[in-house]
């Protein structure tokens, strides 16, 4: 999917199509077909290199320069259910005349930049839009970080009442999240670091403009997002001896009922042993065992031997 704007000096984004392509315009593509990318890399004079590096969901943000264009990768966070979440790389590719965006799916990161919010971000304002992007995908690192502190919360009041697999197999979805937001933020930290540092490379002014607003704005982010990696880092922790905890507890309770099940296995073997010496039909047994008693007897010392080994085992916690 492949679509172009661009902000008026007033009224609502213009939309744009490959043939009435203007200077100051935003190319959005989301998953690429090869013909897309050709045009646009025909039309932008854009390496083919930068339009693909976010084609590839393995990769790591960075940020590359050539001659007349600037590409920041960016790993943008993203919801796949309620309690699963991953991230995508996005990249951000500006020239003199045009910023580009390419991403294989339609994250909100992008999505939120669209005609009902026009007036908060200017597509010809090509460094402070940047910055714009990368500041609304910290923002949702944050949104989804407190998603899943509260989630985490719900799912550890479920389990002081009832230890089930289900529930540790839901925050080991959540700590597997933490784990890719914790090396995207980090990967993130150090583009962020670098665009900071280009600040100052008089050779990129014609393609990166930056103005006192633009650098407050930079700093902003940067901030953000070394929150959100303390946040991740706190979250990975408690998570990690949420799970440890838990499944301490598992384990104890099913030795407790391993401890419980060998004392009543003793207690019935006591009358099951003596009924068997009982049974045996062979002469030299006592004398009672004929008499017309002989079975309340026989009940008798079977329970009062039981009572006996019960109390021992009771004193012995094993009960």
């Amino acid at each position: 999917m492949l679509k172009i704007y661009k902000s008026m000096e007033s009224g609502p984004l213009k939309e744009l199509n490959l043939r009435t392509l203007e200077k100051g315009a935003w190319i959005n593509i989301v998953a690429p077909t090869p013909y897309e990318l050709k045009v646009v890399g025909n039309l932008t004079e854009v390496e083919p290199d930068f339009l693909r590096s976010a084609l590839d969901n393995e990769e790591r943000s960075h940020t590359d320069i050539e001659d007349n264009s600037i590409m920041v990768l960016t790993n943008v966070p993203v919801m796949r259910t309620f309690e699963s979440y991953d991230t995508l790389p996005l990249a951000i590719i500006l020239t003199p005349d045009y910023i580009i965006t390419v991403c294989l799916e339609d994250t909100p990161v992008i999505s939120d930049f669209n005609e009902r919010t026009y007036r908060s971000f200017r597509t010809f304002k090509k460094t402070r839009f940047l910055f714009q992007i990368l500041y609304k995908s910290v923002t949702y690192y944050l949104k989804y970080l407190r998603q899943i502190d509260k989630l985490s919360d719900e799912i550890e009041s479920r389990l002081r009442d009832s230890t089930q697999n289900k529930e540790i197999l839901r925050l080991l979805e959540l700590q597997k999240g933490l784990t890719y937001f914790n090396a995207s933020l980090r990967s993130n930290g150090a583009v962020l670091d670098k665009l900071m540092r280009l600040r100052s490379n008089y050779n990129l002014q014609n393609i990166i403009k930056l103005y006192e607003e633009d650098e407050d704005l930079l700093e902003d982010v940067i901030i953000e997002n070394k929150q959100a990696r303390e946040m991740v880092e706190m979250y990975s922790t408690i998570l990690a001896r949420l799970v440890d905890t838990f499944s301490s507890i598992m384990s104890n309770n099913l030795n407790l009922v391993m401890r419980f099940l060998t004392a009543i296995t003793i207690l019935l073997a006591i009358p099951t042993v003596i009924s068997s010496f009982f049974g045996m039909n062979v002469e030299g047994f006592p004398a009672f065992s004929s008499g017309p008693f002989a079975f309340i007897d026989i009940c008798v010392i079977s329970i009062a031997l039981s009572v006996i080994c019960a109390t021992v085992l009771w004193r012995k916690n094993m009960f």
